[in-house]
């Protein structure tokens, strides 16, 4: 019996050590792009052009020259481009998180006529490709004179159907009497979302907000649509810019590449703990 044990034991470990190796070798292999980003980065577009494109590092040709460039780059132009893309980002987020938790959390909760239609019609809107939309989209912003505004770019993502489903899934597997208990306790409806619910999907809240985040931050079709001014472009229509028939900007589109990743590692690195929390909890329920 004690032997039989022991042997289990080890097939555990020689598949926990097979794990881990193959999660590192995948962790490896994804991390192959960045660093030859960064390596690029350091180098001239000229050098880049003459040697190609390598991964080997070589100290007397590379330099952070590039990343001082991008303050001098047709003014400053890269920042606006930054601070363009932040500005949707928070907006389109945080909107997107407090509506859409609200309707889920009625659609799980409560019980009406017609729950079930609506349910369908957000089901509906998840299968619809969005170039379908982006017509009576536009002409819609047309209509409201909202084209080249910020909020003309995320107005579609006020309320993710996505959204809608994740935290109608995840206030499933909370238990009912946490509604009964506030109710009993005098809690008004609005109380009870923000006082008892909302502290207990947090899970869910970090799961969307970094895929909600990464939607927003590589958004390329629909601002390039909606956005005129130079000024108002997001980073990956900026950088777009870059690369012309008269000439590729390498000096400047690499190091604005490595630069553009740094946000979405920040808040991955600050909502890690609840992002597999919340895509679990919300996967499984129904």
């Amino acid at each position: 019996m004690k032997r039989s044990k022991k042997v289990g034991g080890r097939k555990r470990q020689v598949r926990s050590l097979l794990a881990t190796l193959l999660m590192f070798v995948t962790a490896a292999l994804l991390m192959v792009p960045f660093y030859f980003m960064f390596l690029s980065s350091l180098k001239s577009g000229t050098e880049i052009l003459r040697k190609g494109l390598s991964l080997t590092f070589d100290p007397g040709i590379s330099s952070f020259r590039n990343y001082t460039a991008l303050n001098t780059y047709r003014d400053g132009i890269y920042w606006h481009w930054y601070k363009s893309s932040v500005i949707i980002m928070v907006l389109q987020t945080v909107i997107g998180l407090v509506f859409a938790s609200m309707v889920g959390y009625g659609l799980a909760m409560y019980r009406f006529r017609g729950r079930n239609a609506v349910f369908t019609l957000v089901l509906i809107l998840m299968m619809v490709p969005f170039e379908i939309l982006l017509l009576p989209l536009y002409r819609m912003l047309i209509r409201f004179h909202l084209t080249d505004t910020y909020f003309g770019v995320v107005m579609p993502y006020l309320v993710p159907p996505f959204m809608i489903f994740f935290f109608r899934q995840y206030v499933l597997g909370l238990p009912k009497e946490l509604l009964e208990a506030a109710r009993i306790d005098g809690c008004s409806d609005y109380g009870i979302f923000f006082k008892v619910m909302v502290p207990n999907m947090i899970p869910a809240y970090g799961a969307m907000t970094i895929l909600s985040c990464m939607n927003s931050w590589n958004n390329l079709l629909w601002p390039l649509i909606v956005l005129n001014s130079n000024e108002k472009f997001t980073i990956p229509i900026g950088m777009g810019t870059t690369i012309t028939p008269y000439g590729d900007a390498f000096d400047v589109l690499m190091p604005g590449a490595v630069m553009a990743v740094v946000p979405i590692i920040i808040i991955y690195l600050f909502c890690q703990k609840t992002f597999i929390a919340g895509l679990t909890s919300g996967s499984v329920k129904g």
